[in-house]
């Protein structure tokens, strides 16, 4: 399993972009480890990638295939402190449910784009 996260602040989601040629817009977050939650995985990779502390929500609901053996779930979270840290990623960017679409998102995390949407929108 693997868990990315949409860390939403102030009406705006985080994107990670991915360097390399395997390169892409996506949701931070990365494998769960064996003897833990998706929602430990998720404060743990993002603690480790971005050098952000998260308090992780609810699953967006939907499980995508990554490749042959991973399913990708993404959780929505609230950013408790920090400012994003480069470690694995090339850049970071805060966006807004109108500018989504300008981004070029890797496949497995373009499904959560629609269910993120609605989470970005005020009520």
């Amino acid at each position: 399993m693997v868990v990315g996260v949409a860390v939403i602040r102030e009406g705006k989601v985080l994107a990670a972009l991915r360097a390399g040629v395997d390169g892409g817009w996506e949701f931070p977050g990365g494998k769960v480890e064996a003897g833990e939650t998706d929602e430990q995985a998720a404060a743990r990779e993002l603690a480790e990638e971005l050098g952000l502390r998260i308090e992780v929500g609810s699953s967006l609901g939907l499980e995508e295939p990554i490749g042959e053996q991973y399913l990708l779930r993404v959780y929505a979270a609230q950013l408790v402190e920090g400012t994003p840290v480069l470690h694995e990623h090339a850049d970071t960017r805060w966006v807004g449910a109108a500018e989504l679409d300008g981004l070029d998102w890797l496949a497995p995390d373009r499904p959560f784009l629609a269910v993120l949407r609605a989470l970005l929108r005020p009520s």
